[in-house]
């Protein structure tokens, strides 16, 4: 998932970034609201953790501002307020999920995992198409009973063609769901990510999991059980 963590305290972000980029999400954050509101506003995020306490804007208003702008991106509020009132404003002005502080790292993870699949319409933290299960919580993946292991970046890829299955995924939302605000990365470095794929599932089944993955070119890439592409569109398979 590309996450934004909106959060002053300097020990805490740093903590959490770290923690969540180990588990191969992409992580832009920001110390203060007026900051967190411009990034939540010009980028595409899967969730966003807010503090309330912020300095510039606190994160009430931040959460008020992009709700009133049409940002749907599932939030989650972080904070040490955590008396009902505080909660119950959070979530009557768009919040998601709330947590309270001190809480277990593990636990952010699993309401944040849970908001990305809600995003995306699927209840399941484990994606079964075809001969292939994808499974978001523990970040693995299976085909035919086998693990086939990817990289976190390859895994990224993986997880947002299965979240939006059936759907054309543009280069351009795979690239922004892998990569951070400041982040630089060689332009054709998602089909260089897919061909890596296709060749792990390839060595496990045959090929028959790596078909599952389709390009459609000049447009991006399809992840589903469909019936054979056109010839057209068949030939660019075999490359990234």
């Amino acid at each position: 998932m590309r996450l934004l963590l909106v959060e002053d305290s300097q020990r805490l972000r740093s903590t959490l970034e770290r923690g969540l980029r180990k588990l191969g999400h992409a992580v832009d954050a920001a110390a203060d609201g007026r900051e967190g509101l411009w990034l939540a506003t010009e980028n595409t995020y899967d969730a966003i953790v807010l503090d309330l306490l912020l300095p510039e804007i606190d994160g009430y208003s931040v959460l008020k501002q992009l709700r009133e702008r049409g940002k749907t991106t599932p939030v989650l509020i972080l904070s040490a307020k955590d008396l009902v009132e505080d909660r119950v404003r959070g979530l009557d002005l768009g919040a998601d999920d709330y947590l309270v502080k001190p809480f277990a790292f593990e636990e952010l993870v699993a309401r944040l995992q849970a908001l990305g699949r809600r995003g995306h319409q699927v209840a399941s933290p484990a994606l079964v198409v075809g001969p292939l299960t994808v499974d978001l919580a523990a970040r693995r993946v299976w085909c035919e009973g086998r693990e086939v292991r990817l990289t976190a970046r390859e895994f990224s890829v993986l997880e947002l063609l299965a979240l939006r299955r059936g759907e054309v995924v543009s280069r351009r939302d795979l690239w922004e769901h892998l990569y951070e605000f400041e982040e630089e990365a060689a332009s054709n470095v998602v089909d260089v990510l897919v061909y890596s794929m296709r060749k792990k599932l390839e060595s496990v089944d045959g090929g028959g999991a790596a078909r599952l993955i389709q390009t459609r070119r000049g447009q991006g890439y399809l992840l589903d059980e469909a019936p054979a592409a056109p010839s057209g569109e068949a030939a660019a398979e075999g490359a990234p």
